[in-house]
């Protein structure tokens, strides 16, 4: 196989499924990564249908190790190396999500997968990962997750705050500082910032079109070898830690 081979969590819609219909038009061989059967077969379909051939399921719970090991074995089966990881799989959890009474099942559950999910991918693929010529690992953020941004008043969206999803990913931003700092010279990492967008993630009530969110994280998922790592960007450029 000689087409960049990409694995997308939680591909089978919204932004991973763009992400991966992006990255199939440039010419990579898809691995979309799904919880459920049925709706990863149904997204597979409807890119083939498309015209992308080059797509394939695999199955994945990012919340569960046996799952995430069970992926990693089947693809290691089929793929010597993999040359890139997007990190997409995320959950919003219940809203509101007030600071003082936000209940420990919703941060369990927010940060099981949008937080231990990726370090546990990222574990599990590192060995496919390290075997490829130029490998990347995208982690799909959010500005939610910049301190920065939070504590300015003037910040379009200030006033919204969540106890579970916004820390879920600035903590996503910090492991990953210290990924690519581990991995410096040998995989390239980033965090990408795909913006408020409208997707069934938020009721699609985000102003920005889906394929304008996938952008980014293709882009930094295309990256060179001269390309940066542990950057947290947005498309409009660095995003404020």
């Amino acid at each position: 196989m000689n087409k960049q081979t990409v694995l997308i969590t939680g591909a089978n819609k919204g932004i991973g499924f763009e992400t991966a219909r992006q990255m199939a038009q440039a010419g990579c061989h898809i691995f979309l990564g799904a919880r459920d059967k049925a709706n990863g077969d149904k997204a597979v379909e409807q890119l083939k249908a498309e015209g992308f051939t080059d797509v394939e399921l695999l199955l994945i719970d990012v919340a569960s190790e046996q799952s995430v090991q069970q992926a990693h074995d089947e693809l290691a089966q089929k793929i010597n190396h993999l040359d890139v990881l997007i990190n997409n799989a995320g959950i919003p959890g219940a809203f509101p999500q007030p600071a003082t009474t936000v209940s420990d099942d919703i941060m369990k559950q927010v940060f099981e997968v949008n937080f231990f999910g990726v370090i546990r991918t990222v574990r599990i693929f590192i060995d496919l990962l390290k075997k490829a010529e130029n490998p990347r690992i995208v982690n799909v953020t959010s500005d939610l997750g910049s301190l920065t941004y939070h504590n300015n008043p003037n910040w379009e969206y200030y006033h919204f705050k969540s106890a579970a999803y916004g820390p879920s990913k600035t903590a996503l931003n910090g492991y990953t500082v210290a990924l690519a700092f581990e991995l410096k010279g040998q995989v390239k990492v980033n965090m990408v910032n795909p913006g408020y967008t409208n997707t069934e993630f938020n009721g699609n009530q985000g102003p920005k079109p889906v394929e304008d969110g996938a952008a980014p994280i293709v882009q930094y998922a295309l990256l060179d070898k001269d390309g940066p790592t542990g950057k947290y960007v947005s498309d409009y450029g660095e995003t404020p830690w």
